[in-house]
């Protein structure tokens, strides 16, 4: 046998999919918070509130 057991491989999956997704969410939330796109979330917060369906799509 090479030495890996099922236990083995899943708490390593486990714990690598943890931190894998951990990074990804912060990295999400660094984004969502950068200053640089402050201005287009403000934008998208405000669509549902509009009356006209034009002015969504942009050239």
């Amino acid at each position: 046998m090479s030495g890996l057991s099922y236990e083995a491989v899943a708490r390593f999956a486990q714990q690598g999919g943890t931190v894998y997704f951990g990074v990804l969410f912060f990295i999400g939330v660094i984004y969502a918070l950068w200053p640089r796109h402050n201005e287009t979330f403000k934008r998208l917060a405000a669509l549902p509130l509009e009356d006209s369906e034009d002015d969504h799509v942009q050239p």
